[in-house]
């Protein structure tokens, strides 16, 4: 949680994931430049902007990547706000960039690969989690500060997601990607009472535009690559 403040205003931070991205070939694309959202992942950023038109959203923000800047657009135009960037939404960094993770088919077959995989504690194959928390708690409070007494917008990537909100929520960093609540266009809700967060929701308004083997807990399919954290 964070630290109590003088003001006891409620604020609400909403933290979505971004839509379904053209990736036909599969693979991790984590920070890597031109991957925009597929025609169903901008009906899943239309959709979410028709859940959000009637809240007090005052300021939205994006991750840089193309993915997260074309999700937030219509959010931003459908409350007449300009969409701001704030690089600390940006996905997680990951040695397995560019490389394919489907069922049998993917990345992890090779015995070179399994070096980056020592600690999952850490992670080994990435950004450390705790740096993940710091640079998220940060972007929620500058959204927090720029939205008082409002709402903010802010679009970065699952797995940031989910451990900033691991993090407030006070479990473990580490986990099973399969098992991660924040499917695509989903909404991870924070709620401020001044400074300090007193209450997270999840809600995903565009539930029945997503894959079913990209859901929570779904079963692996041979050739179809989750692309964790994305």
């Amino acid at each position: 949680m964070t630290g109590t403040g003088m003001n006891t205003e409620r604020t609400v931070v909403h933290l979505i994931r971004h839509g379904e991205v053209d990736n036909p070939d599969g693979v991790l694309y984590g920070r890597r430049p031109g991957y925009h959202l597929s025609e169903l992942g901008r009906r899943m950023a239309d959709r979410v902007a028709e859940h959000l038109a009637d809240r007090d959203v005052t300021h939205v923000v994006a991750s840089p990547l193309e993915r997260a800047q074309e999700t937030a657009a219509p959010v931003a135009k459908s409350h007449g706000l300009t969409l701001d960037t704030d690089e600390r939404l940006i996905e997680a960094a990951n040695v397995f960039e560019g490389k394919t993770f489907g069922v049998g088919d993917g990345a992890l077959r090779k015995p070179g690969n399994w070096r980056h995989l020592t600690n999952p504690f850490r992670p080994s194959w990435g950004e450390p989690y705790v740096d993940q928390v710091v640079r998220m708690m940060g972007a929620l409070g500058s959204a927090r500060d720029a939205a008082r007494g409002h709402e903010a917008v802010l679009v970065s990537h699952q797995l940031p997601i989910w451990i900033v909100r691991s993090h407030v929520e006070q479990r473990r960093l580490w986990h099973d990607p399969r098992r991660r609540q924040c499917t695509l266009a989903s909404l991870t809700t924070f709620t401020f009472q001044g400074d300090r967060i007193v209450s997270v929701a999840y809600s995903e308004p565009a539930r029945d535009l997503v894959p079913a083997h990209l859901l929570a807990g779904a079963k692996p399919v041979k050739g179809k690559s989750k692309a964790f954290g994305a």
